[in-house]
């Protein structure tokens, strides 16, 4: 059976769709099964993957709103291994249309469980909020991935996102757990990256991975050609990290 991990932070910009893309397909280069789910309404995480938004007829929408199979919905990237359930604008309203719902929080769960026998890893990408559709992620999902970017405020936010887990773990998903807390966006000459890092470490502790993302050029520009880091420069110091962070996820639930 699968692991399910949502990626998670509704502070923007903190690199949590890169993440998303990027971890995914190092897992795929690993030899892992993965999917893909695009659970944010900008649709980045698919566009990143170079599929056009616009042809679509079948998106994470239609299997929460229309309960449509969500086989039909899954893409073949052109990464081997790797799979995409894509986004589209139409889930800006999904929230409001999935309110009077039976068991609205769990209807991700229930389109997970469909496929989740055919995966390895499924990664959901989440919007930077703590709305309804998050929600769903975080009741779906065995664990969550919280990007942290090394700037000032890096912490901030960080408390209410806590408390939203804390209240799914008591109300919908006991088994909840944190997976780790990545910095991303690392510069190792600046003071304060190494300040963020070190304040993050001693308030987590062993739930910070090892592994941090480096500023680097080539992730900023590799979801313009619509493929993966890993793809568009395999020996960039943005593909080594992700790689890095694959063989640690990997590696913290063999032990399990």
């Amino acid at each position: 059976m699968s692991k399910i991990i949502s990626l998670a932070n509704q502070k923007g910009g903190v690199g949590k769709t890169t993440t998303s893309i990027n971890l995914a397909a190092a897992l795929a280069k690993l030899g892992k099964r993965v999917l893909l789910i695009d659970a944010d309404p900008q649709a980045n995480t698919s566009s990143g993957l170079g599929i056009e938004i616009r042809e679509l007829t079948s998106t994470i929408y239609e299997c929460l709103v229309n309960g449509i199979d969500p086989h039909s919905a899954i893409i073949h990237t052109g990464m081997e291994n790797l799979s995409l359930i894509p986004s589209h604008i139409d889930l800006v309203g999904a929230e409001i249309e999935m309110l009077n719902m039976e068991h609205r929080e769990q209807l991700l769960k229930n389109i997970l469980v469909q496929v989740r026998d055919e995966y390895d890893y499924i990664l959901i990408d989440c919007s930077p909020s703590l709305g309804l559709i998050t929600i769903n992620a975080l009741t779906a999902s065995d664990s969550v991935i919280i990007p942290v970017q090394c700037e000032f405020f890096a912490l901030e936010g960080i408390a209410k996102l806590l408390n939203t887990i804390k209240i799914i773990k008591s109300k919908l998903n006991p088994d909840l757990k944190i997976e780790g807390f990545l910095l991303t966006m690392y510069d190792n000459r600046l003071r304060l990256s190494n300040q963020v890092y070190e304040e993050v470490k001693r308030h987590f502790g062993d739930l910070v991975f090892n592994t941090v993302i480096a500023r680097n050029v080539r992730l900023s520009e590799a979801p313009s050609h619509g493929v993966s880091v890993l793809e568009y420069d395999p020996h960039s110091k943005g593909a080594q990290n992700y790689t890095a962070l694959a063989r640690e996820v990997i590696i913290r639930n063999t032990k399990r």
